[in-house]
């Protein structure tokens, strides 16, 4: 059969052309006309016109693919953080001028239809964002490559406040069409959950298994397409919708049981309604590992028919394809590919399990035990039956390997047995991954260390050579370039504009450091940020705060590690600092916060209470009017990011040492011109090591310290005695100041604080504020926090993603990039 190419006249580049086609668009695909038309239906008829230039450039991907047949990478997230994609989209086809030359006529700025692009609701935190960086750059650096993930139809929640409570409402991006994605119901898959599993050898004692499930539900697939900046190349993201298999039970209505005749499509359906369902219950726990196994199966699944189609067998499916873990969450994936090929493939148990352990790679982003994922035993066996005899079979067989090792070392068996046993049995599924895969990476360089010496040693000395480091990075498309515009048209004024797809290249602005000019036009850029988003905060939150101020800002995921509540401390000890001494002259300040927290989590909903009332307090106090300010901006997303990072004046990276994995949003601050507080945890280590520790302010307890404090018995209420404004602080807490006169609203964290402190707070508190003596010190003094603020961007270019996934790619995945011609 002769295949006929389409025709390229939806992306003739001119603007006629492309106003053209945008009212085409608007009649044909909108069924709206030009005289009535509304802002969302102009904004549909735009994003179907840059969708085509997108389309145009994705068949040209396909096609080069499947005439070389590459190794791919598959790339599969519980979350992906995309950001909006219209403003993207137009840089990365390079359409943005001739949009607004085409609006130019129309009540419509191209400004106002940015602003009905909805963010995707697909992730939470810096996980899901690292993700998006990290598909960014695979297709800029034109690497074969797919993610798969869930189309999460509710996201995690849409955050407000009531009362300084955090309130969960539903993140309903899809309310309206979603122009991006392209659905597919004609390529559904089937996937099972419980039932049971028989056995029977063949007539040479082969032994087959088949899986009975007792329930099925239908995976349908949702594409958006991922472009490469600067290159023809467009990847894209496969994201999952949980279908049922019949949606209405007719007979159920007929009799007047309405409700009853959709039970079956609710219960399948709940699979990709929120992101991380609350798993403070059984039923929250069930849910979590049934998003969990329909993901991955899907995607295997979908895999598995891309490498047969272009005429691969099975057998060198390893040869063809790796796919990357990101996180414990799609780590059932390695149970799944196993039963795919024992099962359906009919490959004896050594060859499956060879291929599978060449296929997987998996990145652990976490030093906090409850994020290496464990899943009661009990729940495996009714939900995946046929996997639990799997895990059991490698477990046995690993355990051997284990004890040929280490003879008689039956503690290390223990520990490093994929089953943790007790009243009630758990699948580790971190060393599920471990064992499953032929590489373990961690993302920054203290925490790659860390797993080795601490997470994981037994495995370390077991496979040394699986263990390696890749520390993370940021796409400077999203957090420079769409984010902070003034600062990328000053910085490619001065050294051009390579910088975007080499970010090294911004050590060139060094040379400019003591250019007078250079840094005047680098101060008039970050108070034009500032007062940008001073607007912003006006607009959603009344408060009205002083652009001149410094903004000392912590915007991150709610954690206790992340040691919010340290801030928080810091803050009424300035307030009580300035009530005691109205004529104290201190640097001026508006602390910014922006924060989710899980919605089971108390401890972090209570913190958010917390600041939220301390703001309430400082922000009505006449004595500390112009001087201080709280700001907590709700629902802190990636579109809120783009305005907050090219503001911030000190970045707030105080998580306790040892627990960040690395943090990503240190690397954004920093290269918008923010100077770092921190810790020596995660990739702060690294920034302060390239950004030079005189443009740095460091504080508090080193890893080693940490642990030594632990071992011989840390005890907060030392701390608390020994520093009287701590202990003020505390006291004020205790005794209801900040909850209108309550003295038990904020007793669980006082308690906390004073009982256990996991996070060492009151250990690191003194050194905290003594450090934030020295940033007002240094923030007085104009020329040199210009200097250090310039410096801080020059020399975090190693933080880019770009590099992250060209190492990746060299070391772990060893793929070749693919240009499209």
């Amino acid at each position: 059969m002769d295949i006929q190419r389409p025709t390229t006249e939806r992306t003739d580049r001119t603007p006629e052309a492309f106003r053209q086609y945008l009212v085409n668009n608007l009649y044909y695909a909108r069924g709206a006309n030009v005289q009535s038309a509304s802002a969302y239906d102009v904004y549909m008829a735009l994003s179907r016109t840059v969708r085509n230039h997108l389309v145009d450039r994705f068949r040209k991907t396909v096609d080069m693919r499947y005439a070389v047949n590459p190794r791919f990478v598959y790339y599969l997230s519980a979350e992906y953080l995309l950001g909006r994609q219209l403003p993207q989209n137009l840089l990365y086809t390079e359409t943005e001028e001739l949009a607004k030359q085409a609006l130019a006529a129309s009540q419509f700025p191209l400004e106002e239809l940015i602003a009905q692009d909805e963010e995707p609701g697909l992730g939470n935190g810096g996980l899901g964002r690292l993700a998006a960086c990290f598909l960014d750059s695979l297709a800029t650096l034109d690497i074969p490559a797919i993610g798969y993930g869930i189309r999460y139809e509710y996201g995690i929640f849409r955050q407000e406040f009531e009362d300084g409570y955090q309130v969960e409402q539903p993140d309903d991006w899809l309310r309206l069409n979603f122009p991006w994605e392209f659905a597919q119901p004609d390529d559904m898959i089937p996937v099972g959950f419980g039932g049971h599993t028989s056995h029977y050898k063949d007539e040479r004692g082969k032994l087959h298994v088949t899986w009975h499930p007792a329930e099925e539900v239908m995976g349908e697939p949702h594409h958006l397409l991922v472009p490469g900046y600067g290159t023809t190349t467009v990847n894209f993201l496969r994201l999952w919708r949980a279908r049922a298999t019949h949606e209405f039970d007719f007979r159920l209505f007929d009799i007047g049981d309405y409700a009853s005749a959709v039970d079956r499509k609710v219960h399948s359906e709940n699979i990709s309604k929120v992101l991380y369902p609350n798993d403070n219950t059984p039923q929250g726990r069930e849910l979590r590992l049934r998003q969990q196994y329909f993901f991955v199966t899907c995607s295997l699944r979908d895999i598995i028919k891309r490498h047969l189609r272009t005429g691969n067998p099975i057998t060198n499916l390893a040869d063809k394809a790796v796919i990357q873990l990101n996180d414990t969450h799609p780590v059932v994936a390695i149970p799944e590919l196993m039963r795919l090929l024992l099962d359906e493939y009919n490959l004896g148990w050594h060859a499956a399990w060879e291929l599978t352990r060449r296929v997987f790679a998996y990145t652990c982003h976490t030093l906090m035990p409850e994020a290496l994922e464990k899943w009661p035993l009990s729940l495996f066996e009714r939900l995946l039956p046929r996997h639990v005899e799997i895990i059991y079979e490698i477990n046995k067989r690993f355990l051997g390997e284990v004890n040929a090792r280490f003879p008689n070392d039956y503690a290390r068996v223990s520990r490093m047995s994929l089953l943790e046993d007790g009243h009630d049995r758990q699948v580790r599924m971190a060393h599920l991954a471990v064992v499953g895969s032929f590489s373990v990476n961690g993302v920054a360089e203290l925490h790659s260390e860390l797993l080795k010496e601490r997470v994981f040693h037994d495995f370390y000395e077991l496979w040394p050579e699986k263990f390696n480091n890749k520390t993370n990075g940021v796409t400077p498309r999203r957090f420079i370039q769409l984010a902070n515009p003034r600062l990328s048209k000053l910085i490619t004024a001065r050294i051009g504009q390579g910088w975007l797809r080499d970010l090294e290249q911004l050590s060139k602005l060094e040379a400019h450091c003591a250019d007078p000019d250079f840094r005047q036009a680098w101060r008039l850029v970050k108070a034009a940020n500032k007062a940008e988003l001073a607007e912003l905060i006006e607009t959603r939150t009344g408060i009205v705060v002083d652009p001149n101020s410094m903004y000392d800002v912590m915007v991150k995921r709610l954690h206790e590690y992340k040691r919010q509540l340290m801030k928080a401390l810091h803050i009424i000890t300035l307030y009580n600092r300035l009530s005691d001494d109205p004529a104290l002259d201190i640097v001026p300040r508006t602390f910014i916060f922006g924060a989710k927290a899980a919605p089971g989590y108390y401890m972090a909903k209570l913190i958010i209470k917390l600041i939220n009332a301390v703001g309430e307090v400082v922000n009505n106090d006449p004595a500390v009017a112009g001087r201080l300010k709280v700001v907590f901006l709700p629902n802190f997303n990636v579109t809120l990011a783009e305005t907050i990072y090219p503001a911030v004046d000190l970045s707030e990276q105080i998580s306790l040492a040892g627990k960040e994995a690395s943090g990503t949003g240190n690397m954004k601050m920093a290269l918008n011109g923010a100077l770092t507080i921190g810790t020596l945890d995660g990739a702060n280590v690294e920034i302060r090591e390239r950004v030079g520790a005189e443009n740095f302010f460091l504080f508090g307890m080193t890893v080693e310290e940490v642990f030594a404090l632990r071992e011989k018995g840390y005890n907060p209420r030392e701390f608390y005695e020994a520093n009287e404004d701590l202990k003020r602080v505390i006291d004020q807490i205790s005794s209801g100041i900040f909850s209108d006169g309550d003295p038990t609203l904020f007793e669980p964290i006082v308690r906390s604080l004073l009982d256990r402190d996991e996070f060492m707070v009151l250990a690191d508190y003194e050194a905290y504020v003594a450090c934030q003596a020295e940033v007002d010190e240094a923030f007085r003094d104009t020329a040199g926090w210009t200097e250090k603020s310039i410096l801080n961007a020059a020399r975090c270019g190693f933080f880019s993603s770009d590099r992250a996934m060209r190492q990746y790619a060299e070391d772990i995945w060893k793929v070749k990039p693919l240009p499209v011609r």
